[in-house]
């Protein structure tokens, strides 16, 4: 574009008149942007600032004509301060904190986000939006009505509804009649209220790992092979109980497959996984996996049943590691099936 703007300029450098009032930088940046638009350049005005916009928007509106030679020293200029810039740092202290994201240390990158009170690049909303209902009516009660109301009337209204359900009946109700006066709130208050909540946030220590540690017991045993769990689980029994029968709720063995799966979903997880892996995994059957072989055999259908028989004896002797690797990969084909919606465990009996 600048290229366009170039040709358009002559090749001397005409100086404006001292007859004519000299224009002012605004009523420059008006000319190079009308110019900009009808050469067709696509421009992400909407990134200024509000009030920049407006300025921009009453500066064009405002500028009838201009002569060749006023226009061409116009963009003379502008072409001369293009060429000068070495780079260019966009958005000031927010853009300067998404340029580093990534290029700092996390900590330090959160440290300064807290102390310039930008604390998360865009629009802090989308992080408040983020939240669990509880967390959020937790916000709720430790912020004034009014900052709540703010904060329900910006969250979509699914979500709003299900925090005004966990609050107390009173809260509710004063939160409710707060926002009744929300129809005044300017757009930069909302945006101050949304960099005030997320930096809440950004103050709460975020968590070394992911999910509960529970969960990782569970899902490191389960990944375990059975000697080493059921080891483990005796080992951990005798100290804590509570805490044995916990991670047992967390985990989900191809022995499980019986108790946990509804016979009904069987063909969805035959379907889900090749067939060379069912026959290494129904090939070994002992005591502890017995009963789920016996249950995956008779819930699918009796011809595709049949050929599984079949292959099986075919394939003679099987090697228990490699019937093991496959009964595994069959439970993670169950648990990606599970948390796609696609079957639901059955919870063990306490």
């Amino acid at each position: 574009m600048t290229q366009s703007l170039s040709s358009t300029a002559p090749a001397h450098q005409p100086a404006f008149s001292k007859s004519r009032p000299a224009l002012s930088r605004r009523q420059k940046a008006a000319i190079i942007v009308r110019l900009m638009l009808k050469e067709g350049a696509q421009l992400s005005l909407d990134s200024l600032p509000e009030a920049m916009q407006m300025e921009l928007t009453h500066e064009m509106g405002a500028i009838r004509t201009i002569d060749r030679a006023t226009l061409h020293a116009v963009i003379d200029e502008f072409m001369a301060e293009v060429e000068d810039l070495g780079a260019a740092f966009p958005g000031g202290l927010e853009g300067a904190l998404d340029l580093l994201d990534g290029a700092l240390n996390a900590s330090n990158l959160r440290r300064l986000r807290r102390e310039t009170g930008i604390v998360v690049p865009g629009d802090p909303w989308d992080l408040v939006g983020s939240l669990p209902p509880e967390r959020l009516a937790l916000l709720a009660e430790q912020e004034s009505a009014e900052i709540a109301a703010v904060m329900l009337s910006k969250l979509p209204v699914a979500l709003s509804a299900k925090v005004l359900g966990i609050l107390p009946t009173d809260r509710g109700r004063e939160i409710a009649i707060a926002m009744s006066g929300t129809g005044k709130v300017d757009p930069d208050t909302v945006r101050t209220i949304g960099h005030a909540l997320a930096a809440q946030l950004a103050d709460e220590t975020p968590p070394a790992f992911d999910g509960a540690p529970i969960g990782r017991i569970g899902e490191i045993l389960n990944s375990s092979k059975p000697a080493t769990r059921d080891g483990l689980l005796t080992a951990l029994g005798e100290e804590d109980a509570d805490l044995t029968a916990a991670v047992r709720q967390r985990i989900f063995t191809f022995a499980d497959i019986a108790a946990r799966v509804e016979p009904r979903d069987i063909p969805k997880v035959t379907r889900a996984i090749d067939q060379e892996l069912l026959v290494l995994a129904l090939a070994v059957s002992d005591d502890r996996d017995g009963a789920s072989v016996d249950f995956i055999l008779a819930n699918m259908s009796q011809r595709m049943a049949g050929q599984l028989r079949d292959e099986i004896e075919d394939r003679g002797k099987v090697k228990p590691d490699d019937s093991e690797d496959a009964k595994s990969r069959i439970v993670a084909a169950i648990r990606d099936l599970e948390q796609a919606g696609e079957l639901a465990l059955i919870d063990q009996a306490g």
